[in-house]
């Protein structure tokens, strides 16, 4: 019998004897066993002897004949949920020449390398992009929202994208402005790779199906909310940042509280999706299926520091936006005013947002802020950084006045302002 990803084998190698599951390899020159204590090792085919103990549980379907989708038998009684991979740890192996973690998986991988994900629900998988985030760019996110779109309409009951951590923030903002869903959408990565007995790729792809099981139709961010397994949050997908390099529980809802959570258990009755009372959030089957997908791609996101340098600025001329991460309340130095000015008299859309975590733009309080609001810059309130960044590509392609829209909640990115009883 030949082995395959999924079964429990016994490996000799070396003189050493080792049993435990065949893990997916990110080459074909190593084989790499998951032992019983949770570690993994990856052994030299050419000197390894394979017996195959136990055949794998789960059957996974052929790829298409485009080779980008996978799928596995279907139950009636299970909801459908579409599994799109777009690289990053949750989908990602160590290459045992290097020792570096490889975005290599494709989604059928992923639900060969997830067990616990069977039986929860049917599902189809499919590759956008195979990459470590920090390669994510615009265009890849239009291919994404056309493939959530595909899926949807094609009868899916909710969504799970596969992300790395490190621009999830922004990949979710931006399929908040682009896509109208009447399911929901859910982000999920892995701060660890599944080759680590501390990895959260388990817990957080099965919460991440949870929730797309459940009534919250919109675009959301699933991780780990505290560094124990016991609970995953639920982030709306513009307001949620990364907030560590490493802790897995590095992703918190910035200005708010996560719209929800999913209790993790040892069984999986003690699975639950909850969503906090008194938020509100789009229901399933209230929207109709429609994607924006056009973005304006020249739009950059500025952070101001003391001593900034005004030449360093030249390279803003002819953009189409421009987000300042002021200070404070929206502020940048004096001597930077004039030239933000000139952008905006060029036809440039300039944006004030702030480098606090907390809070949001209020330009009319100090001399600083009114100067910049008579040179034309537009304040986005609340908004995060990286989130109006991402709007202003959105709003730039698709509102009739950009910089209005700015100032308007469109996905729930911006609390409405709390005004004083007149």
């Amino acid at each position: 019998m030949t082995p395959s990803p999924g079964d429990r084998v016994r490996v000799e190698h070396a003189a050493v004897t080792d049993e435990g599951v065949l893990m997916p390899s990110s080459d074909e020159d190593h084989l790499v066993l998951k032992l019983e204590g949770g570690y993994n090792v990856g052994v030299d085919r050419a000197d390894a002897s394979v017996e195959v103990l136990e055949g794998g549980a789960r059957d996974v379907g052929d790829e298409t004949d485009d080779g980008d989708a996978s799928a596995v038998e279907f139950d009636d009684d299970l909801p459908t949920i579409a599994l799109i991979s777009t690289g990053g740890t949750i989908a990602s192996t160590v290459d045992y020449r290097t020792g570096a973690v490889t975005a290599r998986f494709d989604a059928e991988d992923v639900l060969r390398a997830v067990p616990d994900l069977a039986g929860r629900a049917n599902y189809r998988g499919r590759v956008v992009a195979n990459i470590l985030s920090e390669n994510m760019d615009p265009a890849i996110w239009t291919e994404l929202a056309e493939a959530v779109r595909e899926e949807v309409a094609n009868g899916a009951d909710g969504v799970v994208v596969m992300h790395g951590t490190d621009t999830m923030q922004y990949s979710a903002s931006a399929l908040s402005f682009v896509l109208d869903t009447p399911v929901p959408v859910v982000f999920t990565g892995s701060q660890r790779s599944a080759d680590r007995p501390s990895s959260d790729n388990v817990m957080n792809a099965v919460c991440a199906v949870e929730a797309a099981k459940a009534d919250c139709a919109e675009v959301m961010v699933c991780m780990h909310g505290t560094p124990s397994d016991d609970y995953c949050a639920l982030h709306r997908g513009t307001r949620v940042r990364k907030n560590h390099t490493s802790r897995r529980d590095a992703f918190e809802t910035v200005g708010a509280e996560p719209l929800g959570r999913v209790d993790y258990g040892t069984d999986e009755a003690d699975i639950a999706v909850s969503f906090r009372e008194g938020r509100e959030y789009a229901r399933r089957g209230e929207r109709d299926l429609d994607v924006a997908p056009d973005l304006v791609e020249d739009v950059e996101l500025v952070k101001f520091t003391p001593g900034m340098d005004p030449a360093a600025l030249e390279y803003l001329d002819g953009k189409s936006g421009v987000v300042i991460e002021g200070t404070g309340l929206g502020h940048v130095h004096t001597d930077l005013i004039p030239r933000f000015e000139e952008l905006v008299a060029d036809g440039t859309t300039v944006v004030m947002t702030s480098q606090c975590l907390e809070g949001r733009v209020c330009d009319r309080v100090y001399d600083t802020g009114r100067d910049l609001l008579d040179a034309g810059v537009v304040e986005a309130g609340d908004t995060l950084p990286g989130t109006a960044k991402v709007k202003l590509m959105w709003a730039l392609a698709n509102a009739a006045d950009p910089a209005d829209a700015m100032g308007r909640d469109l996905a729930g990115e911006l609390t409405e302002e709390s005004k004083p009883w007149v």
